[in-house]
């Protein structure tokens, strides 16, 4: 365990310096981007020395792994965050541990988490993930997340829905379409999107964009957010 926390220890520190750097380098201030460091794969007892390390923030993408995680770790200051792409069957275990969902993207997904938000007396915070390689419509994306003409209307559901607040949005650079191999551009769109969100949704402010490859992309574009896996965990078969 020792071996493992000056490993962490020191993958933490060296991603702290790309976003101070990033952040630097955008005339930005540190404190206006947070670390979300995505614990996917990983065992619990690797969540729990993140914690001791000062990591406030984390992400898990399957609920298989994540529910039982958080269980060994409920008694950590940490705030979790859903980033797969959530079935409807799921959402009920997901309310339970998690604080947002970033990976909304269709309305059938917001009535089911309204209706276990109250269901278990909590409030979730909820993005809207944006496919920037869904092309014109309302399609969906390689990867899940809605169209940006789709935007508007999903917003207005979430934040008319009882039991969930309206967060922002987040996406993931696309491997296809116009925006393939473009990340600061495709983070730059995410930033006009959120814009023309917040003239309606002013509270709407977070921006969840960048991993470990691109983080300083994100971080030039604006996002306030980044999840970052690997940079600080290491490189890890998936489990199942």
């Amino acid at each position: 365990m020792t071996d493992r926390r000056t490993e962490l220890a020191g993958n933490l520190a060296k991603v702290e310096e790309r976003i101070a750097a990033a952040c630097a380098a955008a005339g930005r201030a540190r404190e206006e981007v947070t670390l979300i460091v995505v614990t996917k794969t990983y065992p619990a007892d690797d969540v729990r020395v993140l914690s001791e390390l000062g990591v406030r923030q984390v992400a898990e993408n399957r609920d298989q792994d994540a529910a039982p995680k958080h269980a060994e770790c409920a008694d950590l200051p940490l705030e979790w965050h859903f980033v797969g792409q959530l079935q409807t069957n799921k959402v009920r275990s997901v309310v339970g541990y998690a604080d947002v969902v970033q990976s909304v993207d269709r309305d059938r997904l917001v009535t089911a988490l309204s209706k276990e938000a109250v269901r278990a007396g909590r409030e979730i915070g909820c993005l809207i993930q944006v496919a920037l390689d869904a092309g014109a419509g309302n399609g969906r994306g390689e990867r899940g997340g809605i169209a940006p003409a789709g935007i508007g209307e999903l917003a207005d559901l979430i934040a008319g829905s009882p039991g969930l607040r309206l967060d922002g949005l987040m996406t993931v650079a696309p491997l296809t379409g116009e925006y393939a191999g473009r990340e600061r551009a495709a983070f730059e769109r995410l930033m006009d999107l959120s814009t023309d969100l917040r003239r309606t949704h002013p509270a709407a402010t977070m921006v969840s964009a960048g991993m470990s490859a691109d983080l300083e992309e994100a971080v030039a574009a604006g996002a306030t957010h980044v999840r970052v896996g690997s940079a600080v965990l290491g490189v890890r078969a998936r489990l199942g």
